[in-house]
C-alpha cells in the first residue's frame, strides 16, 4: 500500500502513518517529478482548505498516474469540510482516477484567522480522533467501498464554500498577511518547512508570493516570531505525534 500525503502541522502525516504502508510526501514528489505509481491499494491524505482541495494536492493529482484497483482518500478538517469531496471527485474524473473510498476525519482546526488555537486544542479530546481513525483504518483494510455524502443542509452551503475556496486558492499573494517580529533569530525553520519553497531567510523571512496558505511557517516558528494579520491568538498548533524533523523532511 502506498499513501501520498500533504501536511503542514502534522495532522495528515500522522493519519498517513497510522494507516500504514509506504508514505510519500506530495511536495517532495512534486519537486522530484515522480508521478507514476502502482500498488494493490493507493491512498491520498490531505487537509481541507477553505472547504476544498489544496492547490498543491490538485496539481499533484493533475500529474500523477496511479495504477490500483483500490484508490482511497482521507480528508482532515476542523469544523466544516465544505465541498472538498465533490471537488475531489471532479478532479479524479478529469484525471482518470477512480476513487473507491473517500472519508473525512475531524481534527484540530488550525486556521489562525478564524480560530483561537488555545481554545481549539482544548476541544481535541471531544473530536474522538482516534476512534474515527480506527474506523477508517478498518475500512481500508477490508477495502470498503464508500464515498462520504453530506446531509442536505450541508450540501446547501457547499456552493458558497466552493466560491470562497476558488477565490482563496487563486490568491498567491496571501503571504502579504504575514509579518515578522524582532524576536526572529534567523533559524530558518520557516524556510525548511515551507512545502513550496516560498521563503528565503537571510536575517528575517522573505516571502516570494507563491504561498500555499498552509501556515506551516507560523506554527513551527520556535520563537513565535511570525505573525498573521487578524489572527485570533498567539497560540500555535503542531500535532503532538509528529516531530519537526519529519515535517522538514516531508516538505523538502
Amino acid at each position: 500500500m502506498k499513501i501520498f500525503y500533504f501536511t503542514a502541522t502534522g495532522n495528515n502525516l500522522y493519519v498517513a502513518k497510522r494507516i500504514g504502508g509506504e508514505s510519500y510526501s506530495i511536495p517532495k514528489l512534486m519537486k522530484l517529478g515522480q508521478f507514476e505509481f502502482e500498488d494493490d491499494k493507493i491512498g491520498i491524505v490531505f487537509p481541507s482548505y477553505y472547504g476544498g482541495v489544496p492547490k498543491i494536492v490538485e496539481e499533484f493529482l493533475n500529474k500523477v498516474k496511479l495504477k490500483s484497483k483500490y484508490i482511497f482518500a482521507v480528508v482532515s478538517f476542523g469544523s466544516l469540510s465544505g465541498a472538498v469531496i465533490p471537488e475531489l471527485l471532479v478532479i479524479g474524473k478529469r484525471n482518470q482516477i477512480q476513487f473507491s473510498y473517500i472519508n473525512e476525519i475531524l481534527m484540530v482546526d488550525n486556521y489562525l484567522p478564524v480560530f483561537d488555537m488555545a481554545k481549539e486544542m482544548k476541544k481535541e479530546p471531544k473530536k474522538k480522533i482516534e476512534e474515527s481513525l480506527a474506523q477508517i483504518i478498518n475500512d481500508i483494510q477490508v477495502k470498503k467501498v464508500y464515498i462520504k455524502r453530506h446531509a442536505a443542509v450541508i450540501r446547501s452551503i457547499e456552493a458558497i464554500l466552493k466560491k470562497v475556496h476558488s477565490k482563496n486558492k487563486a490568491n498567491t499573494e496571501y503571504d502579504k498577511n504575514f509579518y515578522v517580529e524582532d524576536t526572529c533569530n534567523s533559524c530558518k525553520v520557516c524556510e525548511k518547512v515551507c512545502p513550496v519553497n516560498n521563503i528565503n531567510v537571510d536575517t528575517k523571512p522573505v516571502y516570494k508570493g507563491n504561498c500555499e496558505q498552509c501556515l506551516a511557517c507560523i506554527n513551527h516558528c520556535p520563537q513565535n516570531a511570525i505573525r498573521l494579520k487578524q489572527e485570533k491568538s498567539k497560540a500555535r498548533f503542531i500535532n503532538k505525534n509528529v516531530k519537526l524533523k519529519e515535517i522538514i523532511e516531508a516538505n523538502n
